[in-house]
């Protein structure tokens, strides 16, 4: 039952390294000539990074990641209105890691070809289109030029093309561009000295106006970190279709106006942000939930499944407990449309209520709930907003992020 994976990304590399630990053969098809490191930094929560530990790739994330402490969330004056420890500190008996997405990728890429071998990743491949009969799935590539390539065939076609993925529009013709609410985000890396105890995240900000802070990976030195920064501001009205992606260089003249009202001690934000030479900016976008991923011998993973605004550090996360659930279906059922349904039934709720949530702002909802009770700052939080109530905001948004339980 050999499973035809579209995207090379962290669902599509995650999803094959899942199978390939259950016994199942996959092929990953890219349409890019060449597998980048792009993007910049992420979290991945301890649940998904359980996931990694049982294929084997937690030495290597200590290796290139760093081992997230704790998450102070601060209002515009770096007042603090929540701190919580995470990952192993919380309790967790594996850690929450920050890394560069690239080299999340990275590693990824490297363990698919050493398990499955060079030749199950298949560069220069767009996906045209497919169809499925009872037996199989059929899909027709072509490469960069819009030359037609050879169709392959397989048990199962997953779509994990991302955001816009081709495989989606295929399922859902009439869905139209991903929504944009009408914020920006502007985000980059760069060597910068440690700040608290050096593997600490600050969110700082309402969802509307927002600076995100935390280190990635390891400093030139033994004083630095590769930090990410990210900043969000308004730029538009909500609603419209979104057409940026990743590819959009950002610039310091647009993100300084959102700056302005921000205080905080521990980081220079606007000299960390000017001395970037490169950074990226693209609009806060997701879809709505569908009714459905699956449809017969095709399904979707990751951001071709469910979009979402990046708060709450669930992006890479719910992409990667997608693939456990979904190679855990495709080898305890008896056929693959079972499998793809029990799949769908088991992680489509879950993500929509997460999809859901981040539009309100995720658990850091909470910065926004004692902003609109005390918008000019405050001497006592607990005088503004119970502790109780906060934790309350914080547990409620995060809930959803469940664990997926072992089969």
């Amino acid at each position: 039952m050999t499973v035809l994976i579209a995207g090379s990304g962290i669902g599509g590399l995650t999803c094959a390294l899942m199978l390939h630990d259950r016994g199942i053969p996959a092929q990953i098809y890219e349409q890019a000539t060449t597998i980048r490191e792009l993007g910049v930094g992420l979290n991945v929560l301890p649940q998904a990074i359980a996931e990694l530990a049982r294929i084997g790739l937690l030495e290597r994330l200590d290796e290139i990641a760093v081992r997230t402490s704790e998450l102070f969330y601060l209002n515009r004056l770096g007042q603090q209105v929540w701190q919580e420890p995470r990952g192993i500190a919380a309790g967790h008996p594996v850690p929450q890691f920050s890394i560069h997405r690239g080299h999340l990728q990275a590693l990824l890429l490297k363990a698919v070809l050493a398990r499955l071998g060079t030749g199950a990743v298949h560069v220069n491949h767009r996906l045209c289109d497919f169809d499925q009969d009872e037996q199989q799935v059929t899909a027709r590539f072509a490469d960069r030029a819009g030359t037609e390539l050879e169709p392959v065939t397989g048990a199962v076609l997953i779509g994990a093309d991302g955001i816009h993925s081709r495989v989606r529009s295929r399922l859902i013709p009439d869905e139209g561009a991903p929504r944009w609410n009408g914020l920006t985000i502007w985000r980059g890396a760069r060597d910068w000295p440690v700040f608290l105890d050096g593997r600490s995240m600050i969110v700082a900000g309402g969802l509307s106006s927002k600076i995100v802070l935390y280190p990635i990976g390891p400093g030139e030195n033994a004083g630095t970190r590769l930090t990410n920064w990210a900043v969000v501001g308004r730029k538009g009205p909500a609603g419209q279709p979104a057409v940026q992606d990743w590819s959009c260089t950002g610039r310091w003249k647009d993100v300084e106006p959102h700056l302005r009202g921000f205080a905080l001690p521990e980081v220079d934000v606007a000299a960390l942000i000017k001395s970037t030479e490169t950074f990226w900016e693209y609009p806060m976008s997701d879809r709505d939930p569908l009714e459905r991923w699956s449809n017969g011998r095709v399904s979707l993973i990751g951001d071709a499944a469910h979009p979402m605004y990046p708060v709450g550090s669930n992006g890479a996360s719910q992409a990667i407990l997608d693939t456990r659930a979904l190679a855990d279906a495709l080898s305890t059922h008896p056929d693959p449309v079972s499998a793809l349904a029990a799949y769908q039934a088991a992680r489509l709720p879950v993500t929509s209520e997460i999809v859901r949530g981040n539009r309100l702002g995720g658990p850091e909802g909470v910065i926004d709930a004692v902003d609109a009770l005390a918008p000019e700052g405050f001497e006592d939080v607990d005088a503004v907003l119970s502790r109780d109530k906060r934790e309350a905001i914080v547990r409620a948004r995060a809930g959803a992020a469940a664990v997926v339980p072992p089969t």
